[in-house]
């Protein structure tokens, strides 16, 4: 098994568990979180998909998505290639303020050379996203 599909697949077992420092422990110290030129649901305000950088940023992506209450979380698929993996998965949750999505989703988790996370990109409907989060989806 690729050593970088070994660790996502530890983080999501640790996701799945609440074991967020577990997480964290295969984040590089500089780890890029949700950074996008363009991305509509950063512009609109939604609280998850702020970018966010370093380890306590990443626990702040946590802190935010930890006042969810998940209804499914699946995993369609997972691919890796050379120092990325990426994740196909299902996610269904009502969020703070009781707004409702079901959703599916990729990660695309990159790696450095010491196999530790150095960027997570999020792809979403972020329509979706900003609807429930309340914003205006024209942006």
């Amino acid at each position: 098994m690729n050593d970088n599909l070994a660790t996502v697949s530890a983080i999501y077992e640790a996701f799945g568990k609440g074991d967020v420092p577990t997480i964290l422990s295969h984040l590089s110290e500089d780890v890029v979180w949700e950074a996008w030129a363009d991305n509509w649901a950063q512009k609109a305000g939604v609280p998850w998909m702020a970018p966010r950088r370093g380890r306590e940023g990443a626990l702040e992506f946590f802190k935010v998505v930890g006042q969810f209450d998940v209804k499914d979380f699946r995993i369609l698929s997972i691919m890796a290639g050379n120092n990325q993996v990426a994740v196909e998965f299902v996610f269904e949750a009502v969020v703070p303020g009781g707004g409702h999505y079901r959703d599916e989703e990729m990660h695309l988790w990159t790696f450095n050379d010491q196999g530790q996370v150095i960027r997570l990109r999020h792809y979403l409907d972020t329509a979706k996203h900003i609807a429930v989060a309340g914003g205006n989806a024209a942006v």
